[in-house]
């Protein structure tokens, strides 16, 4: 984990969000698919704490070797300055943070599965995936066509590439729990990836179990300080030997979990207790509006 002064090499509108690029090789060097970035706020009462967001794209050799992605999506204070800076500008940002997705050392089809920019990071697992000649095959889902992901991208990095939206405007309409099970099945599905918010990752880690399919997901949980010691990211997850459960941190022992070990029915209906009203936008991975 390092704290760097970053550079601003670019920033590009994409749809209904807005993609930063950074100088930042001692990050990128070692960064990994599912590992987000806390970002340095400007000074003011309505920025108190760092936001943070999953690391998109890490170039390690090439013309753009040393450089990070990641992508905001403008919607409270926080965000709405980082859509507003500029090329050239720096950024004081920690990283890499969290637990890693793990890479299959046996399946060969792995299907990833996205709402929203929550594909950011799943794309950056594509590449890596590729790399390990692994079969992706992909299903992005948003509420409409402009919040789709990098479409063109998705087709690029997968074998079959699925969209649904909401209101029907790109794809078929509806969400990507419709059509996961269609497609786990005509893509011999052996290994599944998911980022999304939790309750559409309950639904996904009903499927997986139903269908005996190992799987990991990115969990979407406010956070605090991001480095494991204010305990606001907590999520409820089974211990292995089956004596209970524990809360575990989302910075820290996550954001990737194993979904069969979530307590889903008990996570989703638990209230915050660290911090009764948290901060407006304090999100780990799809950088929501704040």
């Amino acid at each position: 984990m390092k704290r760097v002064r970053a550079e601003i090499l670019s920033t590009r509108k994409l749809g209904a969000y807005r993609s930063l690029t950074l100088v930042a090789p001692e990050i990128a060097e070692t960064v990994r698919p599912g590992q987000f970035l806390a970002v340095k706020m400007p000074e003011g009462r309505e920025f108190l704490l760092r936001r943070y967001f999953a690391v998109h794209q890490a170039s390690r050799r090439g013309g753009w070797a040393g450089t990070l992605e990641f992508v905001v999506d403008a919607g409270g204070p926080g965000t709405a300055w980082l859509s507003s800076v500029k090329a050239h500008e720096f950024l004081e940002v920690i990283g890499p943070l969290g637990t890693a997705f793990a890479f299959p050392k046996r399946h060969t089809n792995c299907l990833l599965v996205a709402e929203g920019h929550g594909a950011a990071s799943l794309y950056f697992l594509a590449q890596e995936l590729l790399a390990r000649h692994k079969r992706v095959d992909m299903v992005v889902g948003a509420e409409t066509l402009e919040r789709v992901f990098k479409p063109i991208e998705g087709k690029r990095l997968s074998q079959t590439f699925s969209i649904v939206t909401s209101d029907g405007t790109l794809g078929e309409r509806g969400s990507v729990n419709d059509v996961l099970g269609d497609v786990a099945e005509a893509t011999g599905t052996e290994v599944l990836y998911a980022a999304a918010p939790s309750t559409t990752l309950a639904k996904v880690a009903a499927l997986c179990q139903e269908r005996g399919i190992p799987a990991q997901v990115f969990v979407e949980e406010r956070m605090g300080c991001g480095l494991g010691l204010c305990h606001t990211c907590v999520v409820p997850v089974a211990r292995k030997d089956g004596t209970g459960y524990d809360h575990l941190r989302a910075c820290v022992e996550g954001p990737v979990f194993n979904p069969a070990r979530v307590l889903w029915d008990r996570w989703l209906s638990e209230e915050p207790t660290m911090l009764p009203t948290p901060p407006e936008g304090l999100p780990v991975v799809r950088s929501w509006p704040g």
